[in-house]
């Protein structure tokens, strides 16, 4: 299950939210395996953010986990993607949006507990 964590210095309204959503929801698609179906959202706006000691325009720092591709494969692509939708709906520039990926190896859910040996994807 992906889990995309969003963080920005500026308001978002509700529908920017939703906005957001359902085209993070498409992006995610772009990464093998993976799908909104299992998509995990969090949004945080109004952030305090500094880059180079200053606090003047809009900035995006976001984080998708990713269980299960430690190979990256679509990584580029989702950046891309993901870039270009902050620009489209919140107008943070593709330089101000920064994006961190962290591969997943194992985690639990509803107690049960996956390792990504366990799986192996097919695209």
């Amino acid at each position: 299950m992906p889990f995309i964590v969003s963080k920005v210095n500026i308001a978002v309204t509700l529908e920017q939210e939703q906005t957001l959503k359902e085209r993070l929801g498409k992006a995610i698609e772009l990464v093998p395996g993976k799908s909104e179906k299992h998509l995990f959202l969090s949004f945080e706006d109004n952030c305090h953010f500094y880059l180079r000691g200053q606090n003047s325009r809009p900035l995006a720092y976001i984080t998708a986990s990713l269980f299960g591709n430690e190979d990256h494969g679509g990584f580029a692509a989702f950046s891309a993607e993901v870039t270009k939708n902050y620009r489209a709906v919140l107008g943070i520039a593709p330089e101000d949006c920064y994006i961190k990926f962290d591969d997943i190896s194992s985690w639990a859910v509803g107690g049960k507990f996956m390792d990504r040996r366990m799986f192996r994807w097919q695209t």
